[in-house]
């Protein structure tokens, strides 16, 4: 079996973002103050959090640990999307981002339980991909004016889908307490890793 060494990656913080209303767009703000339950305010805070789709092996509803706490995008990898689907540009808030990252290569490939550590402290733990959705798509299809009833069912939210495969970010959740800023920098550490067979 090959096992790849650690190692660690430095990157940066390009934007920070919060989903302040009621669903998951989100909104650029001067900073995230970051507790064990995540963001205060924010759409996904929470120690727990109850299942859904995603998590089929439990019923809908299902009480369980939140770790999708913050969503975490890359600069490199919006652009990618947004040529992917023929648009100009992909907000990331459109698609409920807390954190945009620069300087990581295929930041979508990160492995779980890579450990982001920025220089005061605060710690995030990454849980795995975000793999991309129709809402996500939808809210797209919002924010560039399609005039139609139900955005999930446009082109735009179904092209999404394979527009943003593998490169629709991560999501993780809080290590160590701390507050994170646009132009902060952090280091990624990734773990040993190796495919079970």
């Amino acid at each position: 079996m090959k096992i790849v060494p650690a190692r660690k990656i430095q990157g940066s913080v390009s934007q920070v973002l919060q989903a302040k209303g009621r669903d998951f767009v989100s909104e650029p703000v001067s900073s995230i103050p970051l507790s064990y339950g995540g963001i205060a305010g924010d759409f996904h805070e929470g120690l727990t959090r109850k299942s859904g789709g995603r998590e089929p092996w439990y019923k809908r509803g299902t009480k369980m640990r939140n770790e999708r706490q913050l969503s975490i995008l890359s600069k490199e990898e919006l652009a990618e999307i947004a040529s992917n689907m023929n648009l100009d540009f992909v907000e990331p808030g459109w698609l409920g981002a807390n954190l945009v990252f620069e300087g990581i290569p295929n930041l979508s490939y990160l492995p779980s339980r890579t450990l982001i550590m920025f220089e005061n402290g605060t710690t995030l733990r990454i849980d795995g991909y975000n793999a991309p959705c129709r809402l996500a798509g939808g809210s797209i299809s919002k924010h560039i004016g399609e005039d139609v009833e139900d955005h999930s069912r446009t082109d735009t939210a179904l092209k999404f889908k394979d527009a943003a495969h593998m490169k629709r970010g991560l999501v993780a959740w809080v290590e160590c307490e701390g507050e994170i800023r646009a132009g902060d920098e952090f280091t990624a550490r990734i773990w040993e890793q190796w495919i079970y067979e």
